[in-house]
């Protein structure tokens, strides 16, 4: 590090994302993206707005806030649109706790601990409960906000609405924050929810059931009053903050229904029956309604399982968690690449007999 790097930056502990290779030969299965592209409508879309590149992009990304408040029944007033959900979820640490403190799952998603040690919030970690499952009592009473993924990132196990409803209502004067990165793939979303509680934000992105994971499109919806609070984080830091080929790409993506629940009803299938294989296999699958399966054998180390996929040409994700150490997080590809992933998973456990 330089001379000049602030003491409280040099501490930080910066988020680690998954490989991204340059070598194409790669069954790419460790970020959780769509292994389907884009819709055609999007494509036409992106195409016709790239004309307007020497324009600034609509700061208030109206178009694309319309295309989100038709599509879940709420008012446009109610959604701001953001450069993926991790720059939302950054805006909502930033503006509401910093005197309050965030709680949030103790194995979820690498970037909520980020955040507060960015931005100098107390962090309190919440325990999954022995199945890895959000215990919605434990947080009852915790007086911190909340942040929770739903359904959890890491396990993709899903916490049924009910039980978000409860963590919300118990405590009005605290904040809960769902982010809903995985939700379309087995899920209900807490949208409506948002209307009964004003101390509900849910956080939900493009990148996953929207084929857009390189188009960083996210959004937030929630009372009026919070989104003109998250507001005021954005303009304070980049009122451009959604460019024109996100907002087009967005707008396209979020009205063409059919491609959305066709791609998603793929990938759900396709889940069912991995899960399936890998149970046969001898593999402790946690239940995931997320695009991906996290997954363990008593046979082989999550890191060895890891690097014995690499060198077979598929990537997966190893998260060194204590909790999950031994797991392998695996995103669910295209039929003919989860082939491969079985066929190379089968060959490597045979190895080991």
């Amino acid at each position: 590090m330089s001379r000049f790097l602030d003491v409280g930056v040099a501490s930080l502990v910066p988020y680690v994302p998954g490989e991204q290779p340059k070598d194409a030969g790669y069954i790419k299965l460790n970020t959780n993206e769509s292994p389907y592209p884009p819709s055609p409508s999007v494509i036409a879309a992106v195409k016709a707005e790239s004309e307007k590149l020497r324009l600034y992009s609509d700061p208030e990304t109206s178009d694309l806030t319309a295309a989100i408040a038709e599509f879940y029944g709420v008012g446009q007033k109610n959604v701001i649109a953001g450069n993926g959900s991790d720059e939302i979820l950054a805006f909502i640490f930033k503006a509401f706790f910093g005197e309050k403190g965030a709680a949030c799952p103790d194995v979820s998603y690498g970037f909520y601990p980020v955040f507060c040690s960015l931005f100098g919030i107390k962090y309190n970690p919440v325990p999954l409960d022995e199945n890895f499952m959000i215990d919605a009592s434990a947080y009852v009473d915790v007086m911190d906000n909340i942040v929770i993924a739903n359904p959890n990132a890491q396990t993709g196990i899903y916490l049924p609405l009910d039980k978000v409803e409860e963590i919300a209502r118990s405590r009005p004067d605290r904040l809960v924050v769902v982010d809903e990165a995985y939700v379309d793939f087995g899920g209900e979303t807490a949208v409506p929810l948002t209307k009964k509680y004003g101390n509900l934000i849910v956080v939900q992105t493009f990148s996953k059931s929207r084929q857009l994971a390189g188009g960083r499109v996210g959004f937030a919806v929630a009372d009026e009053s919070l989104i003109n609070d998250i507001k005021t984080v954005k303009y304070s830091f980049n009122p451009y903050n959604v460019g024109r080929l996100g907002i087009a790409a967005g707008c396209a993506a979020m009205k063409d229904r059919e491609y959305f629940d066709a791609c998603r009803s793929k990938i759900i299938a396709t889940r069912g029956r991995v899960a399936y294989e890998l149970a046969k296999l001898g593999f402790t699958v946690l239940p995931s309604k997320a695009n991906f399966l996290l997954i363990r054998h008593g046979g082989v180390g999550g890191e060895e399982m890891y690097r014995a996929l690499k060198q077979r040409g598929v990537l997966v994700r190893h998260l060194k968690d204590e909790r999950i150490k031994d797991f392998v997080r695996v995103t669910i590809g295209t039929d003919d690449e989860m082939d491969v992933f079985l066929k190379k998973t089968a060959e490597i456990l045979g190895e080991l007999k």
